[in-house]
């Protein structure tokens, strides 16, 4: 049996953040006079006729001429008149925050935030967001906000004779999934390999940790001469590509073992999850390891001298180094028997999974809010962060795997297999992975016949 590690990059995304020092942008229309005047002045002095501009309609009138929102893109709707601001959201940021920072109307806001059945979906903010709003001197003509990838929210004034009153829509900006294929030989490491095949960090962060990581020790086991090959979804949004989705098919040739899995979903939503091609779930009842962790600082061993004590001790557990914060989850489904400090092991979790297995998590930096004893969990739920508490020499999770009391490496006991695909299921899943497995093998046929011509 092979051993499960999460593993993690030192990738970081583009970021809005990014793109300027502040976190508001502002394009103010009335910057564009002094070029107006300057070419007025220009062909008055060249003594040419010139027309001026017509005068812009009011706002009202733009907005009741506005086409229905399903007839165009979002991009093509036309905007109010006005002052543009596109604000980064921060963290800590709220509505009110943001419309004194811009000195925006508060009692615009007041009213927006009463319209019905959009509260959450507008005050729910995340780092990172972006809400364009269109103003002027304040008083605010519209607010937009993606609030998921498919949807947009978006909040217009219309003046009417009773006064001003604003309306709120939610407008769909459908997702396209596309097939991809890759195919990686890995000659320094995986993600060498992965970025030559034009793979994203996520996508082979999902290869490792959510599909062969309970057959492959991703942090030990991966070899020169190694191989993969995908078939995967990709997102793209009015023809703009925005990202990766799901792995639907991959193989990984590990030192000269070729793993193999499909994922299946089945109409009724019971089953959706990745499978070997005979229906053995990838799954196992536990994670190798319940975190994503950079290295093995200290492994399981009876004999060891303790970095502190400096005595024979038996070190009954595997210590995963990882930098302070990282999350620790689950090993498995089980319940909560103790959360607390525990001498020398400091901050510590241990769960139980019946069968006489429990599973013991140490050295903490903190616990998620509201974590209890007697609380059920399920695998991969985040039970702690990582730290240095108790007798540690630096930041890293302790982590014991027990059977009846008895200690057991981690990394190397024998593993129950999760629940296998029913039987009922297996026609259908048969039917559809079919075609998944025949475009792998066409991958990576395609990849060798490449190789062999240069």
């Amino acid at each position: 049996m092979s051993h499960h590690s999460k593993i993690s990059l030192d990738y970081k995304p583009s970021s809005t953040h990014g793109r300027s020092s502040t976190h508001a942008r502002w394009f103010a229309s009335g910057l564009l006079l002094p070029i107006v005047g300057g070419a007025l002045a220009y062909l008055l002095v060249n003594r040419q006729p010139t027309t001026l501009p017509p005068q812009p309609r009011p706002v009202s009138e733009a907005l009741s001429s506005l086409p229905s929102p399903a007839a165009v893109a979002v991009s093509e709707l036309p905007q109010p008149l006005g002052d543009t601001v596109e604000f980064v959201v921060r963290r800590n940021d709220t509505l009110d925050r943001i419309f004194r920072q811009l000195q925006l109307n508060l009692a615009d806001l007041a009213s927006i935030r009463g319209l019905p059945d959009i509260q959450k979906s507008l005050d729910r903010l995340h780092p990172g967001d972006i809400i364009t709003l269109i103003h002027n001197e304040g008083l605010v003509h519209s607010l937009r906000r993606r609030i998921s990838e498919t949807q947009i929210l978006s909040v217009t004034r219309v003046e009417q004779e009773e006064g001003a009153k604003f309306t709120a829509e939610f407008l769909e900006t459908p997702i396209e999934y596309r097939k991809a294929q890759a195919h990686g030989a890995i000659d320094s490491s995986l993600f060498v390999a992965a970025r030559a095949a034009g793979v994203s960090p996520e996508i082979i962060l999902r290869l490792a940790n959510d599909i062969f990581g309970w057959k492959i020790d991703f942090a030990l086991d991966i070899r020169s001469g190694d191989r993969f090959s995908l078939v995967y979804e990709q997102k793209f949004r009015d023809g703009e590509y925005i990202g990766d989705g799901r792995i639907l098919a991959a193989d990984f040739n590990n030192a000269g073992t070729i793993h193999r899995a499909v994922y299946y979903e089945s109409d009724d939503g019971e089953v959706a999850d990745y499978f070997a091609p005979d229906g053995r779930s990838m799954k196992r009842q536990f994670l190798r390891a319940p975190l994503d962790f950079t290295r093995i600082s200290s492994n399981f061993n009876p004999r060891r001298r303790h970095p502190i004590l400096n005595t024979i001790r038996a070190h009954k557990g595997v210590d995963y180094a990882a930098p302070t914060g990282t999350a620790i989850k689950a090993a498995g489904d089980g319940k909560v028997t103790f959360v607390g400090t525990q001498g020398g092991y400091g901050r510590t979790v241990i769960l139980e999974h019946g069968g006489g297995i429990s599973t013991l998590y140490a050295h903490m930096s903190r616990f998620p809010s509201g974590l209890r004893s007697g609380q059920r969990i399920k695998q991969g739920a985040t039970i702690g962060y990582v730290g240095s508490s108790g007798a540690a020499t630096g930041p890293h999770l302790h982590y014991e795997y027990r059977i009846n009391g008895v200690h057991k490496n981690p990394r190397t006991v024998p593993l129950p297999a999760a629940t296998p695909l029913p039987p009922s299921y297996m026609a259908d899943f048969q039917a559809r992975s079919a075609g998944l497995l025949a475009q792998l093998d066409k991958t990576a046929d395609s990849a060798i016949v490449a190789v062999s011509e240069h």
